[in-house]
This record gives structure tokens, sequence and C-alpha cells, in this order.
């Protein structure tokens, strides 16, 4: 492999080489510079590290020895948990101090790529703006916002130095017992795609070379969301067919967005570890999708492929798995994986013109970022971070996904002078909750409104607001003192919900109980306590729920007139609550999820299959329903559900065409006013059902949405555009294709059916 390569004195550099010359185009700078790198120089730019690797990488010349020495091409330290870097001042000092290391004191001075884990907001780093994670966003049904929030975090990443967000989630949550799905956009794969594009159009603008840009690593490719237990990381065991129809078309939709960046995911899929797996990373990602830009291993991926999956004898053959399947970057794998990597390089076990590949699609990530112009950030940028402006952002992010899913005897909005008012419950007052996983809430807390402090904010100075805990996650704390400050009180609010969770569940610190965790979706009996305890005084009460998962809270239900889901809100969830509680906004969220009775009614998603037993009030309901079988879909509040304080009518749904040919396209109209005296927002969900096909479809697909505002009085026509092949079967290759029959329309309880013209010979 030696034999033909350049002498050190070819490859010196001149004043001005090739690559450095930004009037070239980038596939000439990029081959001029593979041409004079060393076997050693190539793997190091395929490899990451970070500080929590190993003791001594904490500091930066430990780091920087990693750049310097072993020539790593990307670093992440910081944007996640366990940094001792947290504020932007620091994270600009130390992105600028490695990126001068790999500048002066490497041969070629190539950059560093800097990369985070920016999930909702650069949220592990103190004083930037955290929006809700992104069910809550979901929740809004507004992916103009979504892409607003994405851009926001954007600009707040690269004013802390880095270039990379590892984000946004892609998967689609069917799992309501994973510790993931609040990342997740929600159960319905068209949900999940408009979302997923929406984020990666926000975090990469027009051009990643431009100021405030970074590049989207939509994760966790193919498919992650519906592990078997709800345990993180075990196997997804599904068909080809559900992870082409269910769990692809998000992905599609985010590579069609530009995304340059893909992550696999950790589980196995027919037995074959994603990081591992030449079908999926080459065969469906880059032949049948045309992905073209690079792929970066999830934290340990290519290590499980050893330690966990044991698909890999030794690290060294696990390395190579990956390697060959078609991972271009080991995000975290540190000295020792590029130390591997230039080994089986130089004993021809791994070709030179497979690492090429990949140093080629990294490199060209990092000209196209502008590295090689300017590979520095300005110290006064931090103070685009957290400004008004982008916590305005926040706050409207958070206040459009409140979704209220009871309002009995019009409880909500509560007057906004109330004489007194009982604010309970353990998550009134706990910003670490509030905010969830990947966020730092170390001390000092970084700036945010919880919902006790969003309350006392909106209230008249003389209105008197009593706050008692009453219970924490699983314990009874002074029930007697909330049940006095609630009967003293003219209205209650008891904040309950979970903890904050990264993938799986744990127990905090200050709560040594069992909740949450997997089994266990409804609220741990020391929080119905208190809201029976409340709820026993007779003052009216809201339950306001902060959490990830759609827990099961049918007791809840039963028993309290208002529940208002408010996710896990982020920074200014405090105040959003607050000003959907009294009215200063319309609670127009919709749930991206269907809320279940119990565990054991999953699982519970809208747009299952068809079987022989359906569903009283399903379009396919020839057959009776025996009586001992339950209902297939059943849930205590169904997806798209979502209450406003103002009503609304739909008029009838319309089509621009009855008949249309496979491959045809048309559009619907339907009517919406607002019949009340009040402004509010609504949701329009459009829902497909092909009547007849060559293989199953569900009973009702999501075709589109659209969330409007209209004042009181107000009404507008609604209209989305439809493509007969979104709606069609899928086919052995993976297409969606329209065939002859039947497709029904629905919207707002209305109906129209479409001929689809052709004949039946499939």
């Amino acid at each position: 492999m030696d034999e033909d390569r350049p002498t050190d004195e070819d490859l010196s550099m001149n004043d001005d080489p090739p690559y450095m010359d930004s009037n070239r185009s980038t596939g000439d700078r990029i081959e001029d510079l593979l041409s004079r790198m060393t076997p050693a120089e190539k793997v190091g730019q395929l490899v990451g590290t970070a500080p929590t690797l190993r003791p001594g990488r904490e500091t930066v010349s430990g780091i920087a020895e990693a750049v310097t020495e072993h020539h790593l091409g990307a670093v992440s330290p910081f944007g996640h948990g366990g940094s001792p870097w947290e504020t932007p001042a620091e994270c600009v000092e130390v992105a600028n101090a490695l990126q001068r290391e790999a500048i002066q004191n490497t041969r070629l001075g190539i950059p560093v790529l800097f990369y985070v884990d920016a999930d909702h907001g650069h949220g592990f780093v103190k004083g930037t703006t955290v929006f809700p994670h992104n069910l809550g966003m979901a929740a809004t049904r507004d992916p103009a916002l979504v892409e607003r929030a994405a851009s926001v975090t954007a600009t707040e990443v690269a004013a802390t130095g880095a270039h990379q967000n590892l984000n946004p989630v892609a998967d689609v949550g069917r799992e309501a017992r994973w510790g993931r799905i609040y990342e997740t956009f929600g159960e319905s794969p068209s949900l999940c795609a408009s979302m997923s594009a929406a984020a990666v159009r926000g975090y990469q603008g027009d051009d990643i070379g431009d100021e405030g840009n970074v590049i989207a690593t939509p994760k966790h490719f193919p498919a992650y969301s519906d592990p078997v237990r709800g345990e993180d990381g075990s196997p997804v065991d599904v068909s080809e067919y559900t992870l082409r129809r269910v769990f692809r078309p998000p992905f599609e939709a985010a590579i069609d967005a530009g995304a340059g960046s893909i992550m696999p995911a950790y589980n196995e899929l027919n037995g074959y570890p994603v990081h591992g797996s030449t079908e999926y990373l080459e065969g469906w990602l880059r032949g049948e999708l045309d992905f073209d830009g690079y792929v970066v291993s999830d934290w340990n991926g290519i290590n499980m492929l050893h330690h966990d999956h044991r698909t890999a004898r030794s690290m060294d053959e696990a390395v190579w798995q990956a390697t060959t399947a078609g991972v271009d970057v080991a995000s975290v794998g540190g000295v020792e994986h590029a130390e591997r990597l230039l080994d089986l390089l130089e004993s021809g076990d791994l070709s030179e013109n497979r690492i090429d590949e990949s140093v080629r699609r990294v490199l060209e990530a990092k000209f196209r970022l502008g590295l090689f112009e300017d590979p520095y950030v300005e110290a006064d940028r931090v103070e685009q971070v957290g400004t008004d402006d982008h916590r305005a952002v926040a706050r409207e992010a958070a206040r459009e996904s409140m979704t209220l899913l009871r309002n009995e005897d019009e409880v909500l909005p509560l007057d906004a002078s109330l004489d007194s008012i009982a604010v309970l419950g353990p998550n009134a007052d706990n910003l670490r909750n509030q905010f969830g996983g990947w966020s730092t809430i170390s001390e000092p807390e970084p700036p945010g409104t919880t919902i006790r402090e969003g309350i006392e904010r909106a209230v008249p100075v003389e209105t008197t607001v009593r706050y008692e805990q009453g219970a924490s996650m699983t314990e009874t704390v002074d029930l007697d003192a909330a049940r006095e400050a609630a009967d003293a009180s003219e209205a209650a609010v008891v904040v309950v919900g979970e903890t904050g969770y990264r993938h799986e569940f744990h127990r905090s610190e200050t709560d040594r109980g069992e909740f949450p965790t997997r089994s266990e979706l409804e609220l741990p009996e020391a929080q119905r306590e208190l809201l029976g305890a409340v709820r026993e005084t007779g003052t009216p009460t809201v339950a306001v729920f902060v959490a990830g998962r759609p827990l099961a809270m049918e007791w809840t239900a039963e028993h309290v007139p208002a529940i208002l889901f408010a996710y896990l809100p982020g920074s200014e969830g405090g105040n959003a609550v607050a000003d959907v509680l009294f009215g200063d906004a319309d609670p127009g969220g919709s749930l991206p999820v269907s809320i279940p009775r119990s565990s054991g009614h999953l699982p519970t998603h809208f747009d299952y299959r068809p079987h022989p037993h359906p569903i009283e009030g399903s379009p396919r309901e020839e057959n009776p329903r025996p009586p001992e079988h339950p209902e297939t879909y059943d849930p205590l509040f169904p997806f798209g559900h979502g209450l406003s304080y103002a009503a609304f009518e739909a008029g009838e749904l319309s089509v621009s065409t009855e008949r249309v040919g496979p491959e045809g396209s048309l559009t619907t109209t339907v009517a919406v006013e607002n019949v009340s005296d009040r402004g509010g927002s609504t949701t329009l969900h459009l829902y497909g059902t092909d009547e007849f096909s060559s293989r199953v479809t569900p009973v009702r697909e999501l075709v589109g949405f659209q969330r409007v505002e209209l004042a009181a009085g107000e009404g507008t026509e609604v209209t989305f555009e439809i493509n007969l092949a979104d709606l069609g079967v899928l086919t052995e290759n993976g297409e969606r294709r329209a065939e002859a029959g039947s497709i029904t329309l629905s919207c707002a309880g209305e109906s129209v059916e479409v001929v689809v013209e052709g004949r039946f010979d499939r």
C-alpha cells in the first residue's frame, strides 16, 4: 500500500497549497488535500473524541493531544452530560483553543469539527434557550414554528463554536413505555416526516456555510423507537413492510430536505445490528435513498457490536464491521479506535479506497462549513445566546404545544383576578423535571421559569398564591398542608407527572422511589392521593401534567375536571402554562400520540392495520365484532385530541375531482368557522383510507394537517394537496403506488370517496 505513496518531501506544503485556495472547486480541494494525507491522517479524520472518554481528557491539553498526535478530526467537548464546560463563554474558549491546536500544530492544518447533542435547544449549555422536547413541538402542528426553533438552536450552537447538531430525532414514537418517546415527533409517520424535515431546514438554513447554521443529523436510522418491552436499545422486531411503511418515511423526508449527516440506531433489525449492517447503511441509505452525506455512529454504537450484540469477536472486528457496513465517523471512538482503524488499513483488511470514501465526505463537510477559511468563533457571538427574541420563540412554542385534554364545567380559563390560588404538586416548582432530559440543571440553575413562578407573575400582586408541594414523585409530603391550601383558595393547580430522564429511567438523588419505570404508566399513588385530597375540598381543580410520555391517566380523567398536558415545556414552560391557564393564550395543541387507558392496552396508535374483527365505527366493519373481542383502538384520549377555549364548526369536505388516475393528484377543501365569542385555534387533520388493496393497509393514515387561528366569528377555507401515490400500497421494492379502487378521505367528521381509475390487474 505504501509503495506508491508520495514522500514527505513530495507532500510538503508550499505557501499556497491548492486545498487552501477558496477559489478552487470543493472537489479539487478535497482531492488535493487527500493526496497529501498519510494513512494515519486519513483515519484520524474519521474519529471523534469527548472529554468523558478517559481520565485526563477533561482538559484542553488532553483533548488537544488526541488531535495533534493522533490526528482526530472531530471533538464533542461540550453539549453533553458530564462536560466540564457549561457556559457559552467557556465553550467558545475551548473550541478556539482546540481549533488553534489543529490549525497551528498539525502538518496539514485541517480544522476540527465540533458536534453537540442539542435536542431541544442547546440545553447542555447554561444560559441557552431551551425549547419543549419534540413531542411537545409536534403537538403545535406547526412545521414553520419547528423550523424557527431549530434555527434559533442552530444560531446558539454555532455561537458556542460547534458545527453539527446530532438531531433531529426522526424516529416514529410507537412505544409509550420507551424512555425516549419524548424525543420523537409522535406516532404518525406523516407528522414525523413533516416535522423532521422542518427541523433539518431550520438547522441547516439555505447553506450550512452561512453564519448561524449547523449540520443536521437525523437519527436513529432506520428504526429505533419500537423496542421490545420498551427497553432502550433492545431489538425492533418488526417486518420489513412495517420498517418501510412506518419508520423510514421521516428519514426520507429529512434526506430530501438536505440533511448532511445521518446517525444509525443502536439496536438490531432482523438479527443485524444497524451499525454493522451493509443492507441498511449502504443498500437502504445510499442505494435507495441516495444519501450522499456522512454517517456518524451513535455514542458507543460500534463498541456494542462486540460487547453487546456479539456479532464481532473483538473490537478490531467491530471496527471492521462498522466501517465496511458504511459508518464514516466513529463519533467518540477516541485514540483507540483510530489506532485500530489504522492497523486494519495497513494490514489490508480495509482498503484505502473505502477509507478515502469516508474521508472525502468528512472533508466536504468541513469545506462547505467554511472551516478552512475561518475556523474560529468570535467571542462576542455568545451575545446571541439566550436573547429575549430567542426566549420569545421558546415561549411561543411551549404555549402552542399546551394540549387541553379535559375541561368539564369550563373550569378553564381561570379568572386572573382570583383572590387566591393554590399551586401544588411535585412538578409545580421543579425546573429540572420541566427541562427533561438532554439538559443541564447543575448549580447554579440555568435561567428558566417554573410553573409556580409563571403563575405568580401572571396574577395581580394582591392575589394570594399558596404553594405546597404535597407529594414527591412517589411519596406524600404534608398532605394536610396541601389540602388546607386548596380549601382556602378559589382554584387549585396541581402539577404532576414525571422526573427528567435520558434513554432509560433513573431514580433521582432526592426521590428514591421506583417511578418512572417502563412497567408503570399511571401516576403513582402518592400523586393520585394529592389530587384526591384537593378534589375533596370542592375547589375547582386543574391537573397539569409535566411528562415525557403519554401517561395512562384514567383515574385522573375520572376525578379531575380539567387536565392540561404540558409535555416537557423547557425554560419558558412556566410562563406558557400560565398564559394558557388564565386565557391569555388558547390551548391549541393536539396530541401527537394516543394516550392509553393502561399499559395493558399497548400498543395504541390510530393507524393500526385491520384484522378479521374490526372495531365498531371502523371504515371496515362489514363483519360485526364479537362481544368478547376488545376494541383494537380504544385510547383514553386519541391521536389529534385537543380542546380549545373557542368553538369551531367545519363544513362539508370537497375534492377537486372524484375520479383520478393512480399517478394523479387532487386538492381537498374544508371550511371552518369560529362560532364562539373568543379567538382560538384548532387543527384540521385529513385522513385517508385505501378501501381495498393488494396488501393490507392501515384503517386510516394521516394525509395532512393544518393549524388555524381564528378570531371570534371568523371563518376560513383549508386546502390540502394530495398525491394519490402517498395513499397507495407499498410495493416489494419499497415504492408507494396507488391501485385502482376507492380512497375515502375524512376530516372533522366529514368524508368523501374518490375513485382511483384503472384496471384491477395488480
